[in-house]
């Protein structure tokens, strides 16, 4: 299953990725997403991604998803805020990363509020202080 939204106020185009994502779906998902992309073209784009739930890919949904963060390189996306829990998911989603150079503008966070607030702020965001 996967959801697809736009925040226009911050050029952010948030996903949610849950489960076994067979082919079929991803090519649905990928088309979605472009969309999603295209719609917020000529600003810096930033993608907030949630694959909590999202179980490891096949080596087709994998190459998709190379193919689609390749898309958004090409189409303005400056960041994009990982939210991961699972360390399977995590290393496929590094060599993913890694093969589409998308790796360079790519954190990892485990809470959401954090992850938007860099997408938003980039690193001029401060980090939350502990409290005493």
């Amino acid at each position: 299953m996967f959801r697809i939204d736009v925040d226009n106020a911050h050029a952010i185009v948030g996903f949610v990725l849950e489960g076994y994502i067979r082919v079929p779906e991803m090519e649905a998902f990928v088309t979605e997403l472009e969309r999603a992309t295209d719609s917020l073209a000529g600003q810096d784009i930033k993608i907030l991604a949630d694959l909590r739930a999202f179980r490891p890919a096949s080596p087709e949904a994998a190459n998709m998803i190379r193919r689609v963060q390749e898309y958004g390189l090409r189409s303005g996306v400056v960041r994009v805020a990982e939210l991961v829990e699972s360390e399977i998911v995590a290393l496929q989603l590094n060599r993913v990363a890694q093969n589409s150079r998308t790796d360079r503008i790519l954190r990892r966070f485990w809470e959401e509020s954090p992850a938007r607030l860099w997408l938003i702020q980039g690193d001029a965001a401060e980090p939350p202080q502990p409290r005493p």
